[in-house]
This record gives structure tokens, C-alpha cells and sequence, in this order.
């Protein structure tokens, strides 16, 4: 697939995403919205529908930017609560609706944004959708005096770690990526990892997978329902 041919899914994706969302809109509704190139589409699109919403909040100091250049406002998640819906890419998405997600190193936030909505849906190409994640390195934020001990905790659970050099978090942590493992049980892989000590948080979305995916593929959107 060529690169303009990706760019068609995401956009295809992102207005079916802005119609999918539509019947939450209200004047007082504060979206979630996620990041990444999938999400930057998504944006444009929302941008149709501003003066239907309150606004937004984001993931990202980078999505916050783009929200505030077509004139939505951003809100900080303690004064908006419960959100109805957010809007997320993700880097891989099995058939449970369970992600890798954070290869923007966004993850802290996206998860956190997530838990706090009632409705996540999932927009992605069809390359995103697979049987098992794990082939996409699965991203780690760490506090930086913790990231050689983290690490040396991941080679014992089998994967082989990178730190992410030059990456910075907004939250001002770092970055591991694992490599090298399958994962055959992402919920429990999920709180394994979080309760080694200097983990922040890590890609794995399976406690808290999406509620629907939107899949960009070469015959059209697809509509699809997690199989939990």
C-alpha cells in the first residue's frame, strides 16, 4: 500500500468517526480526543461540528495544539469529569479490541483520557488490526532514575528493551520499547508491568480496550464490535 493510499484510509476513517460521534454531540459535551496521524485526521474533520460541542480534551500537548488552531477548546480533564466519548488511534488492535498503543509516547495520558469516557472508539488502517499483538514494540514510560532497573525487569519477562533516546513525555519521563515476545495475555501482561516499581504506565490497553473500531480497509469503513 502506498503511502497516499493510507493516507485515503485515514481520512476515510476520520469523517466516519466524526459521524459515528455526532449523536453524542450536545452544547455542553466534552470529547476525548487521542493522537496520532489517524487522530490529526480526525481533527480536521471535527472541525465541521465545533460549534456543536464544548470542546475537548486532549491527549497530547501536540493534539491540544492542533484542537485550539481550528478553534476548539480544550479543557483540563479534572474540570470536565466523565467524558462521552474518546477518540483514539492505536498501533496494533486485536479481535478482544485490546491495544498497543504509545509508539507517539503519548500512552500515560491516552490512558488516563480513556478511562475517564464512557464510549472509546478505535480509528485505524486495516494494517493496525491483528490476531496477536506484540509486533509492534510495546512502549514502557518510566521515571528516568528507574529506566536500567525497569529494563532488566523486562529481560526477565522475556522481551528485549530499548530505551528511546532523544524522547521526552509531557509528562517529562522516558521511553522504553519491548521488542522480541508475543503477548498471549495482555490484561494480565498489563498489570504485571505496572507493578514493577519506576513503571509510569505502560502501551498495553487491555484492561481498558475500545468499545468499537472503525477500520479503514480498501472496500470501505467497517463497523466493528470487540468479541469479549
Amino acid at each position: 500500500m502506498t503511502s497516499q493510499d493510507q493516507s485515503k484510509l485515514k481520512q476515510a476513517v476520520a469523517q466516519a468517526a466524526v459521524e459515528e460521534i455526532r449523536s453524542d454531540l450536545a452544547r455542553d459535551t466534552i470529547l476525548g480526543v487521542g493522537s496520532g496521524s489517524t487522530v490529526n485526521c480526525f481533527i480536521e474533520a471535527l472541525a465541521a461540528l465545533r460549534g456543536d460541542f464544548a470542546g475537548a480534551v486532549a491527549s497530547s500537548t501536540e493534539t491540544e495544539r492542533r484542537l485550539k488552531a481550528i478553534g476548539i477548546e480544550v479543557f483540563d480533564l479534572n474540570q470536565a469529569g466523565t467524558l462521552s466519548v474518546y477518540v483514539d488511534g492505536a498501533d496494533e488492535i486485536d479481535g478482544d479490541f485490546a491495544m498497543i498503543k504509545g509508539g507517539g509516547a503519548a500512552l500515560t495520558r491516552e490512558k488516563i483520557v480513556a478511562a475517564c469516557a464512557r464510549r472509546f472508539v478505535c480509528i485505524a488502517d486495516g494494517s493496525k488490526h491483528v490476531r496477536q499483538l506484540g509486533g509492534f514494540p510495546l512502549p514502557i514510560e518510566v521515571i528516568p532514575m528507574a529506566r536500567s532497573h525497569v529494563a532488566r525487569e523486562m529481560v526477565k519477562l522475556g522481551f528485549s528493551p530499548v530505551y528511546r533516546q532523544g524522547v521526552v513525555t509531557d509528562n517529562g519521563n522516558q521511553i522504553i520499547d519491548l521488542y522480541d515476545q508475543l503477548i498471549d495475555d495482555a490484561r494480565d501482561l498489563e498489570t504485571r508491568i505496572n507493578q514493577i516499581a519506576g513503571v509510569v504506565s505502560n502501551g498495553l490497553f487491555a484492561h481498558r480496550g475500545a468499545d468499537l473500531l472503525l477500520l479503514g480497509t480498501a472496500e470501505g469503513v467497517q463497523r466493528l464490535t470487540p468479541s469479549r
